[in-house]
């Protein structure tokens, strides 16, 4: 059995869908009811004892939960989540896959890779630091068997928090001018959404990925923010334009509208280069990523049909 604790996310949805393919059981576990016809727990991951009954029996225990984007629910619901996560793969003898991010790293010059120390700059990024801390020390300490699949900011289908979805491709879908965090002129790579369940998955069902910790495959074409916005309007065909919004103003909306307050500290991954490395992945396993060719047409396709 195969569990996956945050089944509703993108994370969640590709990944099940990746398993099934395989033939393997999935059980998906939530808040709320699931979809399709495979095997779903309403659970509270925060609560100890309904994680470790929802993931009796599993082979494999997937951690891809998403919690609200507020520095106060991190603090105090991702501890206590991955604690759990992590008593439950001890108590029934199974590998824990943690879906993580790359705040840890705080503001990287260069290309963002696995060897890179952890030197977080922001508050949601030192809660992502004391997880991997807690993961590693029971690693160590207790012989978990983990792994950690890290992705960059999402783009592509299924997916309604994406950064560049919501303010490029959405709006372009909509005739609406584009949106741009920070500097539009620097570089951002970002990891196609339909990569996440089968490079997820592999780290579940290889045994080369136990006790490491590994960047899901990123397309290393090196795009700006205005390349992506050009080539978006051109695929929807809309006026190129653009709104740019700089961390001084992102800091200015954030006393009236609490997203972009929280948005706002983050901004500093859009003020430089942002390139980040799956090399160690596609070499190990021999995934490769989806070119931003591809996945921008398919995520048009998508939110055609929406």
């Amino acid at each position: 059995m195969h569990t996956i604790l945050g089944i509703n996310g993108v994370s969640g949805t590709t990944l099940a869908a990746a398993l099934e393919k395989q033939h393997l059981r999935v059980r998906g576990v939530g808040r709320s009811p699931g979809k399709g016809s495979r095997e779903h727990v309403q659970a509270d991951v925060t609560d100890t004892a309904e994680v470790l009954r929802a993931t009796a029996g599993s082979e494999v225990i997937y951690l891809t939960v998403g919690l609200a984007y507020d520095i106060k629910v991190w603090r105090r619901d991702w501890p206590r989540i991955m604690e759990n996560a992590i008593e439950a793969a001890l108590a029934h003898g199974s590998k824990l896959v943690f879906m993580d991010n790359v705040y840890a790293y705080g503001a990287v010059k260069g290309i963002m890779h696995e060897a890179l120390p952890l030197r977080p700059c922001s508050r949601k990024g030192e809660v992502r630091a004391q997880l991997l801390t807690q993961l590693r020390s029971a690693i160590d300490k207790r012989g978990l068997r983990a792994t950690v699949g890290r992705a960059a900011d999402f783009y592509g289908p299924y997916c309604n928090t994406s950064v560049p979805n919501n303010i490029v491709f959405e709006r372009h879908a909509k005739g609406q001018k584009a949106i741009w965090m920070g500097n539009p002129k620097k570089v951002h790579t970002f990891t196609y959404t339909e990569d996440l369940g089968p490079a997820l998955a592999i780290l579940g069902t290889d045994a080369r990925a136990d006790g490491q910790e590994w960047h899901l495959p990123t397309s290393g074409v090196r795009r700006t923010g205005e390349e992506w916005i050009r080539r978006s309007a051109e695929a929807f065909g809309v006026k190129e334009g653009q709104q740019v919004v700089s961390t001084f103003m992102a800091r200015m909306l954030g006393l009236f509208n609490p997203l972009m307050h929280e948005l706002a500290e983050m901004n500093y991954q859009f003020e430089q280069d942002y390139v980040f490395s799956s090399e160690k992945f596609e070499k190990t396993f021999g995934m490769r990523p989806t070119d931003p060719e591809t996945g921008l047409a398919r995520t048009v396709v998508w939110l055609k049909k929406r």
